[in-house]
């Protein structure tokens, strides 16, 4: 099998006090460290942050144009992360048949991934395409006041929460090690943004997390299944997931993140090992490989 070929980017430039690229080293490391059975690296990876906002991304415009197998996007930019440019490029990778990831965080962190193609439509905001159900559209995070909905309340940064699987367990979520033959655990967020399976789309919800707040479930993971529209997709609810903070806390955050963090990541292993093989899963399955 050809080295996959893997572009991690953020939708922001480089900012030494925000999410950038620099800020989900360990994930970098992980895919470029990981080997088959040969002791071949199985990805290639390329990360890095947009170019200076205002004009298209000079990779992003064009991807489709590129060689990346995968585009992971973490969407940390608070609405001007994307050109229509930048969409028009990644949305014709995607229907070109390639992966895409997109992540991004609470209420309208993130929004600028709205006018994707498909994938963006699964990603509910504050004041871009809010959720259609009115019910959900409340505060769920008490303890952040100036963060409004979506903010699904996991637990803290630094500790772990526990994953429902739902439906038939997806290639990405799979682990024939785990006695529920499936990941047990993700990183905890204290505000996850809101994700959902279109009506017109071949995806499905297929992993919930459960409020520590409020105890109300909400969706963490949709995936897309390769078809006609383009190729296999996952919506994230946050970034979070894949963030150095949140895999140890010792690493640091940027100064705006005020709330007071966890270590169940560093003293649950399990949930360690959990969350790396749920990011060698979905590389993996957005290149159409066997898990």
């Amino acid at each position: 099998m050809n080295t996959i070929q893997i572009l991690l980017q953020t939708t922001i430039p480089p900012l030494s006090d925000d999410w950038s690229i620099a800020r989900f080293s360990r994930l970098t490391e992980l895919l470029r460290s990981h080997r088959d059975a040969e002791g071949r690296p199985v990805f290639n990876v390329v990360a890095r942050d947009r170019d200076p906002q205002g004009e298209p991304d000079s990779v992003l415009s064009r991807l489709d144009e590129t060689e990346f197998d995968q585009l992971w996007l973490f969407a940390v930019d608070v609405g001007n992360g994307l050109t229509p440019e930048d969409c028009a490029g990644i949305t014709r990778f995607r229907r070109a048949g390639r992966g895409l990831l997109v992540t991004r965080d609470h209420m309208d962190l993130g929004c600028s991934i709205c006018t994707l193609g498909g994938v963006g439509k699964a990603h509910h905001f504050h004041t871009h395409n809010p959720e259609p159900d009115e019910s959900r559209r409340v505060i769920d995070d008490p303890f952040t006041s100036y963060i409004l909905w979506p903010n699904f309340h996991s637990g803290a940064n630094g500790d772990f929460q526990e994953v429902a699987i739902v439906g038939p367990t997806h290639p990405i979520l799979a682990d024939p090690e785990s006695p529920t033959g499936a990941i047990r655990f993700l990183p905890a967020h204290p505000h996850e943004g809101a994700v959902d399976a279109p009506h017109d789309e071949p995806a499905r919800v297929v992993a919930r997390g459960k409020s520590k707040a409020t105890g109300n479930s909400f969706n963490l993971a949709v995936v897309f299944e390769p078809s006609t529209e383009g190729g296999p997709a996952v919506a994230e609810s946050t970034f979070h997931h894949f963030a150095d903070y949140n895999w140890d806390t010792r690493h640091g955050a940027p100064s705006f993140v005020s709330e007071p963090p966890g270590n169940g990541m560093q003293t649950e292993q399990q949930a360690m090992r959990d969350v790396h093989r749920y990011s060698i899963n979905i590389a993996k399955w957005l290149a159409g490989a066997v898990n």
